[in-house]
C-alpha cells in the first residue's frame, strides 16, 4: 500500500497565527508544542481559529482519519456515552461512518 505524507499542520497553523491572528498565537502554544497533532487537535484548532465559517459539507467529504484518530473519537463516545448519532452530529461525521469504524474495530 502506498504511504502518503501528511501536511505539516504545526508549520500550516504556526504561519497562519502569526500572519493572521498573532495576538492569539499563545493561546495555542501547547497544541503547536506536541510532537504529533492528531486530527482531533486538528479539527480543535479549526475552530478555535476559524469558528464554523470554514466548515462546509464538501470540505467534510474530504477529511481522512488514521486509526488511532477513529479510536480516539470511538473513546470519546465511551467517555460521554454518546449513540452513534450523537457523535456523528458532534464531529460532523455520517452515523454510518461510526457503525463502521465500530464494526472495524470492535468496539
Amino acid at each position: 500500500m502506498k504511504q502518503y505524507k501528511q501536511p505539516d499542520y504545526k508549520a500550516i497553523y504556526s504561519d497562519i497565527l502569526t500572519k493572521m491572528y498573532p495576538e492569539r498565537k499563545k493561546e495555542f502554544e501547547l497544541l503547536l508544542q506536541k510532537q504529533e497533532l492528531s486530527a482531533l487537535d486538528i479539527i480543535d484548532m479549526n475552530e478555535k481559529i476559524f469558528g464554523n465559517k470554514i466548515s462546509s459539507r464538501k470540505n467534510q467529504q474530504l477529511k481522512s482519519y488514521s486509526k488511532e484518530d477513529i479510536l480516539q473519537i470511538l473513546d470519546f463516545q465511551k467517555k460521554y456515552n454518546f449513540n452513534n448519532s450523537d457523535l456523528a452530529s458532534y464531529f460532523k461525521l455520517s452515523r454510518n461512518t461510526v457503525t463502521k469504524w465500530k464494526k472495524l474495530y470492535g468496539q
